[in-house]
């Protein structure tokens, strides 16, 4: 139904850098017809430059379904001008701008606007993304659902309850990709204090990361199941996990406070 909407209508991108690209991919390999997208994108890629068919930096239409965000949130003021031909409008306002709250959609593009707020993270890139949306109090079921189907093209999408549970989403799964690659970095330079070459030492972290990621989402027993399961009593892994899960200095505590100082800095910047 939505990209039936789509296609009937339009759908306009400001922004196409790494995660509007992803985002432009997956529409177009789910159906969406090239012609109805409005690309804005001052830098265009060598990619979004072959595209044949979508509309790049040419007039926006005077009505669109769905008007997507995907600018950095510090020229994203800058970047609403431009679009505020749809504001009070049927157009839905999905962004994925991080610290750019509803309230500040509201009052640059009218308070009857339709504003959805998303938080995607970079494994969309390989259509393995997790996002979590959010809407306005104008936002209907269906401009929900429009929404998902969009995001639903790189990965899972899940609703909030409300916006404020959007900073912990972010300081989880937005930036949490990069304290899974400080992981496999970690892991792979603590192999090579015990002797192991640096190539292998990475290879090796890489794999086990990416292996117990899938065992974790395919397998039906809890994580916590799952790290009991490969746990024998006086092995290695038990002498391992007498470390990590120390109470004061391993890893819980730790991303404890991980968490919490992104959420912070995450309220911050939306205030």
């Amino acid at each position: 139904m939505s990209i039936e909407l789509i296609n009937s209508n339009s759908l306009v991108l400001i922004g196409c850098g790494k995660m509007g690209s992803a985002l432009l991919k997956g529409w177009l390999e789910n159906g969406i017809k090239p012609e109805s997208i409005f690309v804005n994108e001052p830098n265009p890629s060598t990619w979004l430059l072959g595209l044949s068919g979508v509309n790049l930096n040419e007039s926006l239409p005077n009505d669109a379904a769905v008007c997507v965000l995907a600018v950095k949130p510090q020229v994203m003021k800058n970047a609403l001008p431009q679009i505020t031909k749809f504001k009070n409008s049927k157009t839905v306002f999905l962004s994925i701008a991080a610290g750019s709250t509803i309230k500040m959609f509201e009052e640059e593009l009218g308070e009857a606007s339709r504003v959805v707020r998303a938080m995607p993270n970079t494994p969309a890139s390989v259509n393995k993304g997790i996002t979590a949306i959010v809407g306005n109090n104008f936002s209907s079921e269906s401009d929900l659902i429009l929404s998902e189907s969009l995001m639903n093209s790189v990965g899972q999408t899940l609703r909030l309850e409300n916006e404020s549970q959007m900073d912990a989403v972010t300081a989880i799964s937005g930036s949490g990709p990069a304290y899974v690659f400080y992981l496999i970095e970690a892991l792979a330079m603590a192999g090579e204090k015990q002797g192991l070459s640096s190539s292998l030492s990475m290879k090796l972290a890489q794999a086990t990361v990416i292996g117990a990621g899938v065992l974790s989402d395919s397998s039906l027993e809890t994580p916590s199941q799952l790290r009991i399961n490969v746990t024998s009593p006086g092995g290695t892994t038990q002498a391992a996990l007498e470390v990590l899960m120390d109470e004061e200095l391993g890893l819980s505590p730790l991303l404890s406070k991980v968490v919490e100082a992104a959420t912070k800095r995450g309220k911050e910047l939306g205030s």
